[in-house]
């Protein structure tokens, strides 16, 4: 399924990190001196199975974020545009503003990946690519190294075990998540169409509204982590200066 059509990386920025109690949406915080922004944007500047960068970042923050794109001299950084209350609006953001541009078709491979998980790899974002030759979604996982449990609640603090999935067929999703542009946006659409429906990410929108295409796994990473409390601060400079 190779096609001529161009890769586009969606950096997804939208929140404000509220779990952080900070001033400034996490994105924007620094990491081993430079924002958490700026790594992620360079980790796919760096890559050759790239074209073009489209960062959709949280209202009023804009000219911050081409600020950082220049000082790092990210040329593939085409547009800043705004998200959504939800991961999911900030998602079909992405796909719309991919859908407008010419010469883009239902072929090109859009790729949606958390703007903080600033660690992430060439080999990870190459191999999300590469596997879109051979199918039409994709993402990256890595295998779940504790035993988890389904609980009736859903409260931790209150809540009966009620079952334990069998752990060897169990993974942990990261992104990119990687989709041909047509596929996701027709997901996304009847997505938006069920108000029962709440996405946890842009994989599980294909697996309902799509049930017929296979979403493949390519290898993620321990390190491909993703920046939530601040504790997660401190665990990325260490790794970063490591």
């Amino acid at each position: 399924m190779p096609t001529d059509q161009p890769t586009i990386a969606a950096v997804l920025a939208g929140g404000t990190g509220a779990r952080m109690g900070a001033a400034l949406p996490k994105q924007l915080l620094p990491v081993a001196g430079k924002p958490i922004l700026q790594h992620t944007l360079e980790a796919f500047e760096a890559s050759g199975a790239v074209d073009r960068i489209v960062l959709v970042m949280a209202e009023g923050h804009h000219e911050a974020a081409w600020t950082i794109a220049k000082s790092a001299n990210v040329t593939k950084l085409s547009a800043v545009i705004g998200g959504g209350a939800t991961r999911a609006a900030s998602s079909v953001a992405a796909i719309r503003w991919a859908q407008a541009q010419p010469g883009i078709g239902p072929e090109a491979r859009l790729l949606l990946h958390d703007a903080a998980r600033m660690l992430v790899s060439g080999r990870i974002i190459a191999d999300v690519v590469a596997a879109l030759d051979d199918c039409e979604a994709v993402t990256a996982a890595i295998p779940s190294s504790d035993t988890v449990v389904e609980v009736d609640s859903g409260r931790i603090d209150s809540g009966r075990i009620t079952a334990v999935p069998d752990r060897s067929r169990l993974a942990r999703v990261q992104t990119p998540q990687g989709f041909r542009l047509g596929l996701i946006a027709a997901a996304h659409a009847d997505a938006a169409a069920d108000r029962a429906f709440v996405p946890t990410d842009d994989c599980s929108v294909v697996l309902r509204f799509r049930p017929g295409v296979p979403v493949r796994t390519v290898a993620g990473s321990e390190r491909n982590l993703k920046v939530t409390e601040p504790a997660d601060l401190l665990l990325a400079e260490a790794l970063l200066r490591a």
